[in-house]
């Protein structure tokens, strides 16, 4: 195999997935991002991965063809497998399932129901009555039936992100915590070759350059005549302390509703997040509604105490599908503007990088 020297711009987990599906294969690889080392989860800003909640929703989409669906269907092909290589005796990655969503109109109901005849055979089974799964009366109010996923659910990104530099560190990989201020195509005799240029005087020759940096990204290609426009989605998220007179052990990995995802997070705690709104600023108001679920909320989730809370940004490509992933030139490829399914996705775009190169 010809061995390619490649930079991954971007240490989230699609850089990291991309950098493993790449190093795995012999090629040279070095990771680059300034929070490499920075992974500690705080209130306030995280970074998209750190931000994340890990919700895989890949046999419960809407779609069976085109292209969205393709993706996401070589995805649930590829997850057990990717699992399978990260998972280890000390880091154990796993898929916690199943993800329930509940319609929140009628016309999301006949939709479930429809969707749920169309995919039985990849373990959705819709639901009109909710005792049947919800005995203790726990989940939100809603006057609609719903939809169980067997094999969709949740994986944690913490663990997710240290299981995959874990493998890429036994590959050898090379990491730059440095940003990067600009790509520049080297001589026509040299065509092949890229150098990037990072703080503090450091650069890089590469035969490629992959770009998973999200937002980011359309600043590093932008001055090389390349317009690939995204906006930023805020996704804002809190967990709670539900005290100890719920119990949770019969809970899904996930319940969705509104677009809100409620996930058990740990005795007596709850995970709740959506990715909310346009812009960069988070919104108290559409905390408090997300919280109350948009009016659907148990009560024991009303009167919850929020431990903590964080938000982060999600890149929405512009005038196009999500997510980015194209060749835009010899030795530069993007893999990016994911927006809501970052980890979901991941796999099948790392492999489509993987074969433009090998």
């Amino acid at each position: 195999m010809n061995i390619k020297e490649i930079a991954v711009i971007g240490g989230g987990i699609i850089g990291r997935t991309t950098s493993f599906y790449l190093a795995r294969r012999g090629h040279k690889v070095t990771l680059i991002d300034p929070i490499l080392n920075q992974e500690k989860n705080t209130d306030g800003f995280r970074s998209g991965s750190n931000a994340s909640l890990g919700v895989l929703m890949g046999n419960i989409f809407s779609r069976s063809s085109g292209r969205s669906w393709q993706i996401r269907k070589r995805c649930i092909e590829l997850w057990p497998k990717l699992i399978n290589e990260l998972s280890t005796k000390n880091n154990i990655l796993k898929l916690e399932n199943p993800l329930i969503r509940l319609a929140s109109t009628k016309e999301e109901e006949i939709k479930l129901q429809a969707l749920s005849k169309e995919k039985a055979h990849a373990g959705l089974k819709y639901f009109d009555d909710k005792f049947e799964i919800d005995s203790k009366n726990l989940f939100p109010k809603n006057e609609y039936g719903g939809i169980i996923s067997s094999f969709d659910g949740r994986i944690v990104p913490k663990i997710l992100m240290k299981s995959l530099m874990l493998k890429l560190e036994s590959l050898n990989i090379d990491k730059v915590d440095k940003s990067v201020l600009s790509l520049t195509r080297l001589s026509q005799s040299n065509q092949n070759k890229w150098k990037i240029h990072l703080e503090e005087n450091y650069n890089l020759i590469t035969d490629y350059v992959i770009i998973c940096s999200a937002l980011n990204s359309q600043n590093l290609i932008k001055p090389l005549g390349h317009e690939r426009g995204m906006e930023p989605i805020l996704g804002q998220a809190i967990e709670v302390d539900i005290g100890n007179n719920i119990n949770l052990d019969n809970w899904p990995s996930v319940l969705s509703i509104h677009g809100v995802n409620l996930i058990p997070s740990g005795i007596n705690k709850m995970l709740v997040g959506a990715t909310l709104e346009a812009g960069d600023k988070p919104s108290e108001e559409q905390l408090k509604k997300m919280q109350n679920l948009y009016g659907n909320a148990p009560q024991w989730l009303q009167s919850a105490q929020i431990i903590q809370k964080w938000y982060g940004l999600r890149a929405r490509p512009q005038n196009q599908p999500s997510p980015l992933i194209e060749k835009l030139e010899p030795g530069l490829i993007i893999n990016t503007g994911h927006y809501r399914n970052g980890i979901l996705l991941a796999p099948a775009c790392a492999e489509w990088v993987e074969k433009q190169i090998t």
